[in-house]
């Protein structure tokens, strides 16, 4: 899907998956307009991230089933 990005992510269960979304948010942004400054000027008041967001924890579903799930939306 162009519109969206799913990331399959492995942390200690020290780390909220809210605050593990904010890091990825926030080192992204940062070295995306490092690296391409020009990025910044063409976004809504200079926003890489939208607001809208979805989080979810994957409990007992096996890895195989969520790569295949990601694998799966690229299809359409």
């Amino acid at each position: 899907m162009p519109d969206h990005v799913h990331v399959f992510v492995s942390a200690h269960p020290k780390y909220s998956p809210s605050c593990i979304y904010k890091m990825l948010k926030g080192i992204s942004g940062r070295r995306l307009f490092m690296e391409f400054p020009e990025i910044a000027r063409r976004l809504w008041k200079g926003h890489l991230w939208n607001r809208s967001t979805y989080v979810e924890t994957i409990g007992q579903i096996s890895e195989e089933t969520i790569t295949k799930y990601i694998e799966d939306q690229k299809k359409g």
